[in-house]
């Protein structure tokens, strides 16, 4: 591999306009494809085969009416004032109509004609009847917003009339809607009620998609540059990563946008594609660049030659790195969800092109700059290495202890986790600076938390329902424990299905919701009545805990098939069964530390005021099999990228306790400068206005700032020392049966020496 990389970038030293040709040619044709066919994402958290998703296929058919998305919209009065006044509830129905009349909404009071005009007809007006004669009095609490006597369809009014809700449903799911079809429902409620005081807060099911670039993750960028510039020491070597990540970023996630309309895609699905490929894109270039510059200032190599070994050596590193990230991202697949599955691939996908880019770009670029990235002082390179070299001769003599601190301080971090729980967001995810918090906190003061997510209960019968039958199923609905209120949303024309909107006493991502939704399930048989009854429970509530429930079912098999590759990929990199443990057994360290850390600061909202949060809310259902997957790629790479040299010490001649002085002073200072350039990327996300991307990028921000520290540069050096010259034992029929990767470059230095001739084109 080394070898065949070494020519490779010889070629694209001596050819560069042909490599950088090729590369823009194919980023013009993504840029093409992409204007000719504009990317469509979705927000959609659909996962088949759930409960929640059943009942909504199934209404799909019966009731296809119900079965859109969900609207919420408040409308606020200023403090101490009433939002039903004579001429804000005009302007108020000025914004029912105009949010009514939109193509993608429902209009109830269509509906309701329908209705009236159907035969039978009498069943909705019968079953309604029922169902208020058998509530009784009315405890305190929201009522219909009457105007002249008759209530508004899908408006309540809290009790002290301070704020007026408007629920709706969309012809589609939200995720499925034409790119603008909320902002265009908002803005006509907001110009409705301009000028009369009325604050119109659009609920969490009404989110756009998250920003994909904004003012944090370019933030993060800039500080990677100024990290470049520290480390390498020249404008010109510290922008060729940038733009070799960048031109991989392109083509990566371009190369996505351009699939959307082929496969579903999740939004956050190319936001991890971004995050990955940044990083790894401009953390590989670094590597690369960095040893070129090496070869050039310790061995005093032409520019050609330090770019042709750099390839070869630096190269076959970033290959198997960039191998471990690729093959961690396609085990996603193991959960066989295909939000998953999608999310894995394209990350994949992406991160396949950066290595390419990487190997191919890398040296073609180095041909162009040629001396210019020539280090023109060696002082501050060899004052770097001379502190690694004190820092590796303390972990070396200390190695017991420094091992304990390294294990016993993830182990700390990791207590917090202990008490995680998954949801998907809700409005209480959000920043307060953020329209969907401040509808979540107006309607649950002004109505109670469960408005925020009500569940939707669907009746099916064999026969017709009787209003009886729905008014008796009513009322065993509002005696369960944690239902607040209930009433009938809807009865299809059939008549053999109804849908009553359930309000819990509880907010939609609280526990004691979950144990609510299980009840009812549990109970279904029972609170239908049977004779053929059945009933289910969906919603957004409802669905959240279904997703949350089947990616935590997925967690234990896929962190088993990572941990088994992990050993596998590992053995036959360093020809060792010692390291491999070692590795995982750091990476399983460092994925406990972050959990525990994302749980304090999130679930229990820990050290946020630091960060700039103020969100207490459940984990992502979705972030710990990510961080997972993402940390063990990364993870990894160092790994690779320092144990590679410890490795190519020893290979040389070095005892153990030599190789790790050696291969920790080479290797630390670029490994240290990769882990800041990735947490500053990641941590650029944690300011992205959506609730998953920010907790996403906190965990992964965290992950490798204790992977990198802790983990690599504490406790690995100091397990390599302990464990000597039994760290790289293989058993003989071991060692003849593993294929000879060659990652530390020998098989090059053995082909230099022999041919002892200018590195040659590929063929």
């Amino acid at each position: 591999m080394s070898v065949w990389l070494y020519r490779l970038g010889g070629f694209a030293y001596r050819r560069p306009w042909r490599v950088i040709g090729g590369w823009l040619a194919v980023v013009a044709a993504v840029a093409g494809l992409l204007v000719a066919y504009p990317p469509q994402l979705t927000n959609e958290m659909r996962i088949a085969g759930t409960p929640a998703q059943r009942v909504v296929d199934d209404l799909a058919t019966r009731m296809p009416e119900a079965s859109g998305g969900q609207g919420v919209l408040a409308f606020q009065a200023p403090k101490g004032e009433r939002v039903d006044t004579p001429q804000r509830t005009a302007a108020l129905l000025s914004a029912v109509d105009a949010v009514a009349k939109h193509d993608h909404v429902i209009d109830a009071r269509d509906v309701l004609a329908r209705e009236a005009a159907k035969a039978d007809r009498s069943l909705l007006l019968g079953a309604s009847a029922a169902i208020s004669s058998s509530q009784g009095e009315q405890r305190g609490g929201p009522v219909p917003f009457v105007v002249q006597g008759e209530p508004v369809p899908g408006v309540l009014l809290s009790e002290d009339g301070s704020v007026a809700l408007l629920q709706f449903q969309f012809d589609d799911q939200t995720h499925s809607l034409p790119s603008g079809t909320i902002e265009d429902v908002v803005q006509s409620a907001e110009h409705a009620v301009a000028g009369t005081g009325i604050e119109v807060l659009p609920g969490a099911a009404m989110a756009e998609m998250p920003e994909l670039i904004g003012v944090g993750e370019l933030v993060g960028i800039g500080v990677a540059a100024l990290v470049l510039l520290v480390t390498l020491g020249s404008v010109v070597a510290a922008g060729l990563p940038l733009l070799l990540a960048l031109t991989g970023v392109a083509v990566g996630v371009g190369g996505a946008f351009t699939l959307t309309h082929v496969i579903d895609m999740q939004s956050v699905t190319v936001v991890l594609a971004l995050m990955l490929g940044l990083a790894v894109g401009i953390d590989y270039g670094l590597f690369v660049v960095h040893r070129a510059r090496r070869f050039l200032a310790e061995d005093g190599l032409d520019t050609r030659e330090a770019a042709a070994r750099a390839t070869g050596t630096a190269g076959s590193a970033v290959f198997f790195a960039g191998l471990t990230v690729i093959i961690a991202l396609l085990g996603l697949a193991v959960a066989r969800i295909p939000l998953l599955t999608t999310m894995g691939l394209v990350a994949a996908a992406t991160v396949a092109v950066v290595v390419l880019t990487v190997l191919t770009l890398a040296p073609a670029l180095l041909g162009l700059a040629g001396d210019r990235i020539r280090p023109r002082r060696r002082a501050a390179h060899q004052d770097g290495g001379r502190l690694a070299g004190r820092v590796a001769d303390l972990l070396v003599r200390h190695r017991v202890v420094a091992a304990l601190v390294a294990v016993l301080l993830p182990l700390l971090l990791a207590l917090p986790a202990l008490g995680m729980r998954l949801t998907l967001p809700s409005g209480a995810s959000y920043d307060p600076s953020m329209a969907q918090r401040q509808s979540y906190e107006t309607v649950s003061a002004a109505f109670g938390p469960g408005y925020n997510g009500p569940l939707l209960v669907a009746v099916h019968a064999d026969d017709a329902l009787s209003p009886g039958r729905i008014a008796a199923i009513h009322q065993r609905l509002i005696g369960v424990d944690g239902v607040a209120s209930a009433s009938l949303a809807g009865v299809n024309a059939s008549g053999d299905t109804a849908i009553l909107a359930v309000v819990t006493e509880r907010g939609p991502d609280t526990e004691a919701t979950k144990d609510l939704v299980l009840d009812l399930r549990e109970r279904g048989t029972e609170l239908a009545g049977g004779d053929g009854v059945t009933l289910g429970v969906a919603g957004v509530t409802a669905m959240s805990i279904d997703v949350s429930d089947r990616l935590a079912g997925a967690m234990p098999a896929y962190l088993a098939t990572v941990l088994l590759l992990s050993l596998v990929i590992l053995t036959l990199v360093f020809r060792s069964l010692l390291v491999p443990l070692q590795a995982t057994l750091g990476f399983v360290l460092s994925v406990a530390a972050t959990l525990g850390a994302t749980t304090a600061v999130f679930q229990r909202g820990w050290a946020q005021g630091l960060l700039g949060l103020d969100a207490v809310t459940p984990v992502v259902s979705m972030l710990p099999i990510i961080v997972t997957g993402v940390l063990y790629g990364l993870a990894m790479d160092y790994q690779v990228f320092l144990v590679t040299s410890m490795r190519e010490a020893h290979v040389r001649g070095a005892d153990a306790k030599d190789a790790v002085r050696t291969g920790f002073r080479a290797a630390s200072r670029v490994v240290a400068a990769a882990a800041v350039i990735m947490v500053s990327v990641f941590a650029g996300f944690i300011l992205n206005p959506e609730p998953m991307v920010t907790q996403i990028g906190f965990a992964l921000a965290f992950g490798i700032l204790v992977d990198a520290v802790l983990i690599r540069m504490v406790f690995v050096p100091a397990t390599m020392a302990l464990l000597g010259d039994r760290a790289w034992r293989l058993p003989g029929w071991l060692d003849r049966v593993l294929p000879d990767l060659d990652v530390e470059g020998a098989h090059l230095e053995a082909y230099l020496a022999k041919e002892e001739r200018e590195p040659v084109a590929v063929p």
